[in-house]
């Protein structure tokens, strides 16, 4: 199928009746294209409008996917603007190049197409580590020797505040010491993190010194064995997002916790801000919504048969998922 051009920037005219359209006034169209809407009649971001739709790359898409790329896609479209499709393949240890495959196979069958806007957090693995540098450079990341279960101890709750690791005091020389040998390969797995320094004693728990590096020497489905050391999701989102000059990044619902953490990594490194707006996830009774358990159909399935191609998998393990079953 043949990709339309669309420009990035909308035409006056068209902006005009597409605020009307989308619901500039009071109960027309749902709230996010409200949103956009009147953005684009302040003027703010120029008039453009960016969206995208990041899936990982670990699994199938089920019909909760479809909401968001529906969504994401649709806003585009009705804006005269543009959708991106990024994969977010920040960790090697469950991606499979099957996944990206059937993943575009899905978006294409629900009409939609992202022309030449396809891209992969790992295209953006270098820049990351720069900007992983400039925190510690600042004083703003610190490189932090506590194990997972330490670190979870460390965290508190949702009543107790945190405590301050013990190596969150390390100087910068020393942080940037250590960050550099993580790359080089130095390290077990899970024997250092890179954690951001912000405030152990915030109320939200996403912004108790969160980890935005890993160890994890494992090859990548795109970059081999380049990196050993790779960033979070959290650290990959925001920085992403900037660096595609996306407008309007659309997340569900449990993204709303994390939001201060996106917000504080743009402005703490001075870059690109764009806006996270939060939506329900949709949720159907009978059906499976659950990537997992979808997966587990696909693999018992092809264990049973042999190992057919992922989209007649998806496809034959949808049908009997609608025909009924529980998530």
């Amino acid at each position: 199928m043949e990709t339309p051009k669309r420009d990035e920037k909308r035409v006056p005219d068209k902006a005009q009746d597409n605020g009307e359209a989308a619901g500039a006034g009071p109960g027309r169209g749902d709230f996010v294209r409200q949103i956009v809407a009147q953005d684009c009649q302040s003027g703010k971001y120029e008039g453009r409008v960016v969206t995208r739709f990041p899936p990982e790359t670990n699994g199938y898409l089920h019909i909760g996917h479809a909401k968001s790329i529906c969504l994401n896609f649709g806003i585009a479209e009705e804006f005269g603007g543009r959708c991106h499709l990024r994969f977010d393949d920040t960790n090697p240890t469950k991606e499979e190049a099957e996944y990206v495959e059937s993943i575009q196979q899905d978006v294409r069958w629900l009409g939609f197409d992202w022309g030449e806007h396809l891209y992969y957090a790992s295209d953006y693995f270098g820049q990351l580590y720069e900007w992983a540098v400039q925190l510690i450079k600042e004083g703003h990341a610190y490189v932090c020797d506590l194990k997972a279960e330490e670190m979870r101890q460390y965290r508190g709750t949702l009543t107790e505040r945190g405590t301050n690791s013990p190596y969150r005091e390390r100087s910068v020389e020393e942080n940037l010491d250590l960050f550099e040998r993580m790359r080089a390969g130095e390290f077990a797995d899970g024997s250092r993190t890179l954690r951001a320094k912000i405030d152990m004693g915030h109320a939200n728990v996403n912004m108790r010194d969160p980890v935005l590096y890993r160890i994890l020497h494992e090859s990548h489905h795109r970059t081999g064995d380049t990196w050993c050391i790779y960033p979070m999701y959290d650290f990959t989102h925001g920085q992403s997002d900037s660096i595609e000059k996306i407008t309007h990044s659309i997340c569900t619902l449990e993204f709303e916790n994390h939001r201060p953490l996106y917000d504080w990594c743009l402005e703490t490194l001075g870059i690109y801000h764009p806006q996270q707006i939060e939506f329900a996830r949709l949720n159907l009774t009978y059906t499976v919504m659950s990537k997992r358990r979808l997966l587990q159909l696909v693999q018992e399935k092809r264990r049973r048969l042999g190992r057919p191609t992922a989209a007649n998998a998806v496809r034959d393990a949808s049908a009997g998922l609608f025909a009924g079953g529980h998530s």
